[in-house]
């Protein structure tokens, strides 16, 4: 079997993500012109990158509760986007326009082509990261699967990677640590880390 996914990789890769790295690649040439299109009015403060099925119930929820509770306009997929939204366009724009990205790592972030490409976006936009690494070890974020990128995504990605592996961030242990401790730390560190822009 892994002789075949070397030869034939891209009839392994799911048509979503083909289609999703198709449109983001479009996307990057034309970062401006994506971020113009959504009302303003749906604007973000805080970009959450997060892997679904592992902190969506979690981390990324209670955290996105937080921040609302504090007047801040976070954008977490399932909660900030409408039906008819275009997807890509919502998520490319969101970064945009964000303050500040809040990365959270999971053991099966690396794996999803969306996840990768959110914080491609962020690092190249020089967007604010705070990282949080959620069960997982910074010298653990690796792209797995290198052959179904093509070699420019591949380096975007393993870049972002290595700026986020030595930014300063969070570590959480899910089966010891006190979840309501990191949503509040968290979430105080989204807050200063907005006012201290707004104070330049």
């Amino acid at each position: 079997m892994a002789s075949v996914r070397r030869v034939l990789p891209t009839r392994l890769v799911p048509r979503v993500v083909t289609a999703y790295k198709e449109q983001a690649a479009v996307v990057a040439t034309r970062k401006g012109s994506v971020a113009d299109r959504v009302d303003v009015s749906r604007s973000c403060d805080v970009f959450i990158s997060h892997r679904g099925t592992d902190t969506k119930r979690t981390l990324a929820g209670l955290l996105y509760d937080r921040l609302v509770h504090h007047n801040v306009r976070p954008f977490l997929d399932n909660r900030t986007m409408e039906p008819g939204d275009k997807l890509y366009e919502c998520i490319d724009a969101g970064i945009l326009r964000c303050k500040v990205g809040v990365v959270i790592f999971s053991p099966r972030y690396c794996d999803s082509f969306f996840c990768l490409h959110e914080l491609a976006m962020m690092v190249e936009a020089k967007k604010k990261l705070i990282p949080i690494f959620c069960d997982v070890k910074p010298s653990q974020l690796l792209v797995l699967d290198a052959e179904s990128h093509s070699p420019e995504n591949l380096k975007r990605y393993s870049n972002a990677l290595q700026e986020a592996k030595y930014t300063v961030g969070l570590t959480f242990d899910s089966k010891t640590g006190n979840w309501s401790e990191l949503v509040s730390r968290t979430a105080n560190i989204v807050m200063k880390c907005m006012k201290e822009g707004k104070d330049r």
